[in-house]
């Protein structure tokens, strides 16, 4: 258990908020870019096609929306810290989150040699938010039910608690026989995920023939309000690495863009609300949320409820 001081954020400077409001709008323009070469590339690609024909002015302009979009992708708002920097910010360097810190670092510095991606965000949503999505299993059928679609959790195998954290493996089945995940896996798999520390979370997914996907995801609390989300994607697959990397890009935005109105749902209620044990449901895949709050939810103060015109 935590002290209940460990949640104790930091008071935010006049600067710092202006800062993370330009973060925020720079971040925005390049997520709302993404799914526009996107639209344009598909456009140009179907366009060409669609006469069966392909004419030297139709190639030059699919081509050169696929190289807009790869272009556009490899600006991304430069990382100003990575999670490591951003936590130290935020809470002095006491045991506890020393031993957060160094947990995250060494699962991280595992996985170094497969990482494909790194992104990073500034959400206007209370950390506890992030939390209770991605612990939340049936969040993988519902707010992810496009990017998914329609994907099941059939059963959870195994749920294992750590002095931290814990982790959990659950099967999930495709339920449409049109999934275009049916292309790289198999119907039924089964899934890990992880809570390392109150802050870490990790994803690992089953691709073929023993290779994985894995996810990292990194929420720091910058207030009552705010989070810093970063997400980091790592991959053994032998594919080309550009092409995987354009095209986990383009998921973790997706996923992301889906997210945004749950969570803004979410913290439109009372926010400590979500880690009261009595609360929670006893359901296997509200398992490692209710771990989660059981470890830090004392740590999480009333708050009031947050309007959307209360958020910065």
């Amino acid at each position: 258990m935590v002290n209940s001081s460990s949640f104790d954020l930091v008071d935010n400077h006049p600067f710092t908020e202006i800062y993370h409001l330009f973060d925020r709008f720079r971040n925005g323009v390049w997520l709302v870019g993404i799914p526009s070469w996107l639209f344009g590339a598909f456009d140009r690609v179907t366009a060409a096609f669609a006469d069966g024909y392909v004419s030297a002015i139709e190639f030059i302009h699919f081509v050169t929306a696929i190289l807009f979009l790869l272009g556009w992708l490899y600006l991304r708002p430069k990382p100003d810290a990575g999670f490591e920097a951003t936590l130290l910010q935020q809470y002095p360097l006491t045991g506890l989150e020393k031993t957060y810190l160094e947990t995250a670092q060494s699962r991280m510095a595992e996985l170094q040699d497969q990482h494909m991606i790194h992104q990073e965000y500034v959400l206007p949503f209370s950390y506890v938010c992030q939390i209770y999505h991605l612990l939340n299993l049936k969040h993988l059928e519902s707010v992810h039910s496009f990017s998914l679609n329609n994907l099941r959790v059939i059963q959870v195998n195994q749920m294992q608690p750590t002095d931290i954290g814990g982790s959990i493996k659950f099967q999930t089945t495709l339920d449409s026989p049109f999934n275009a995940l049916r292309v790289w896996r198999q119907p039924v798999v089964e899934v890990d995920l992880t809570l390392h520390t109150p802050f870490t979370v990790e994803l690992s997914i089953p691709v073929y023939s023993g290779k994985r996907m894995t996810v990292m995801f990194n929420a720091i609390p910058l207030n009552q309000t705010q989070h810093k989300l970063f997400i980091d994607i790592y991959s053994d697959l032998k594919w080309y690495k550009p092409l995987l990397q354009l095209l986990l890009h383009a998921a973790s935005c997706l996923t992301l863009f889906e997210d945004l109105p749950y969570l803004q749902k979410l913290a439109n209620r009372k926010i400590h609300r979500l880690v009261q044990l009595d609360r929670i449901p006893n359901s296997e895949t509200m398992w490692l949320f209710k771990r989660f709050a059981a470890l830090y939810g004392s740590t999480i103060a009333p708050t009031q409820v947050i309007e959307p015109a209360e958020q910065h």
